[in-house]
């Protein structure tokens, strides 16, 4: 369990599966971004991930009821890197608050390459 709402009615827990699914896809939609990138553990390498996985680029910790994220991505060759991680900040942060009602505090963004 990564966060929880209490309501009326009773109390909603967040998985870090979940945060991280959403969290992946609000990454998706931004303009310039390829995909989520993960570290090949045997190898040291960074493997894209496209649309199967978006969790494995995401990393959640909760401290205080608030969120921290941490991103690992691919970008497009030709794009500002500056423009698409603040894209990527201010969508996620959006989604995340709107969507699921948890706090976001700190999303840090790792290009990890670019792409051609």
């Amino acid at each position: 369990m990564i966060g929880s709402i209490t309501g009326e009615i009773g109390e909603i827990y967040y998985s870090e599966e979940s945060v991280a699914n959403i969290v992946g896809i609000s990454t998706m939609e931004c303009y310039g971004v390829v995909g989520m990138a993960s570290k090949n553990a045997k190898d040291g390498f960074w493997e894209l991930i496209r649309g199967e996985s978006l969790s494995r680029g995401v990393k959640i910790r909760s401290k205080n009821n608030e969120l921290l994220i941490e991103l690992y991505i691919m970008v497009e060759y030709g794009t500002k890197i500056s423009v698409i991680a603040n894209n990527i900040i201010q969508r996620i942060k959006y989604n995340v608050e709107n969507y699921i009602g948890l706090k976001v505090s700190t999303i840090t963004v790792n290009v990890q390459g670019v792409r051609i």
